[in-house]
């Protein structure tokens, strides 16, 4: 670990003191692309006896979807997650309280969400630091990254965190590049562009596929803004992860009102002081909307709905994706779906497979 480690800052020294322009492209995108490759390494699992994620690091996921807090030591995460939870988490007024990933279950709107609370992240968690390498491993396995920052230090903390993540190949809050890449057994490379690139070219694609040692492929851009950074994305799919993250500033009480106002304002943002019981609710609720669930009731023929009972869906689920969630073997014997709510063009309305549900339909599965 420690040669890619210094070879990691070798390689971010070199780029530093390059300067960037049209003669020193190519070579800054090999730069990357080696980068990359080697950040992979550092975070890939170490095998061998007393290896593991150590103590509390092997929370199985569970519920309807997980959550991740993540922050700087000592901002907020584990009083937070002892307010909404029923899991109390170990909080004082200094750093490092958290030593292991202390999971807990949040009861929404009829789903149970699991909330992980992770031990405090720290500047150079990417290069395998402290406990760095099993927080990225836990965070990437969830639905939504909840980044507890402290409002009175916002703009370092915040900075520090999103390089951090970005570090260790974690997206926040954007979707996969646009480009098309299907590795072939032969044949060479086919490259092209559905409009003209404003940051790419056929030569430094060619060159950075020629780096990873793919020879034989077929590469389609159809983003015109796409740069090296988003193609060497899509060649390291394995190991990047995009997920929503929820920027929540907690001690908000420490700060001026104009501050927080502005605060608010900012987008996947919320405001919160866990000490004066302020702004929390509002939190839990900003977390149900990223996650994009949605709760369906369902009703047996000359029943009433199950409005116990939530079964819950991500967003844009069909009547296929209900059936599954119900039970596999459904599909087999499905005749067609009763449905009441939102989704449906008259109350009821008899469905396919293919249909769209909204948040609280009520469905009724008719076998054959």
């Amino acid at each position: 670990m420690v040669n890619i480690t210094e070879k990691i800052k070798e390689i971010e020294d070199e780029m530093r003191r390059t300067q960037k322009n049209k003669a020193t492209e190519y070579h800054l995108g090999l730069l990357k692309g080696k980068l990359a490759r080697l950040r992979a390494q550092l975070l890939e699992p170490v095998g061998g006896a007393g290896s593991g994620g150590g103590a509390g690091f092997d929370v199985s996921k569970s519920g309807d979807a997980r959550v991740a807090l993540v922050g700087f030591p000592s901002v907020g995460k584990s009083t937070f997650l002892s307010k909404i939870t029923k899991t109390k988490s170990e909080a004082a007024a200094y750093s490092f309280t958290t030593l292991t990933a202390i999971p807990g279950v949040l009861e929404y709107g009829g789903a149970e969400i699991q909330i992980l609370d992770l031990p405090g992240i720290i500047e150079g968690a990417s290069e395998g630091k402290g406990r760095g390498r099993q927080v990225i491993s836990a965070a990437k396995t969830s639905d939504l990254i909840l980044m507890v920052l402290d409002a009175t230090k916002r703009a370092e903390q915040r900075a520090l965190l999103e390089a951090e993540l970005d570090a260790v190949g974690i997206r926040l809050n954007k979707e996969p590049p646009n480009i098309y890449l299907k590795i072939k057994k032969a044949g060479g490379m086919k490259i092209s562009f559905a409009t003209p690139p404003k940051n790419l070219d056929e030569k430094l694609v060619y060159n950075v596929l020629r780096d990873y040692k793919i020879l034989n492929c077929e590469v389609l851009v159809r983003d015109e803004n796409a740069t090296i950074d988003d193609f060497i994305d899509v060649i390291m799919k394995d190991h990047r992860k995009y997920i929503r993250c929820l920027y929540v500033y907690n001690k908000v009480d420490s700060i001026g009102l104009e501050f927080l106002d502005a605060l608010a304002r900012e987008p996947y943002t919320a405001v919160m002081s866990c000490e004066l019981d302020l702004g929390v609710q509002d939190v839990v609720e900003r977390i149900w909307k990223e996650l994009r669930l949605m709760r369906l009731y369902t009703k047996r023929k000359g029943e009433d709905p199950k409005f116990d009972e939530a079964l819950i869906v991500r967003q844009d689920s069909t009547i296929e994706d209900v059936c599954d969630q119900i039970h596999r073997t459904i599909k087999e014997t499905f005749k067609y779906a009763m449905v009441w709510g939102a989704s449906a063009r008259h109350v009821p309305q008899r469905v396919g497979l293919a249909h769209m549900v909204a948040d609280e339909d009520v469905v009724s599965i008719v076998a054959k």
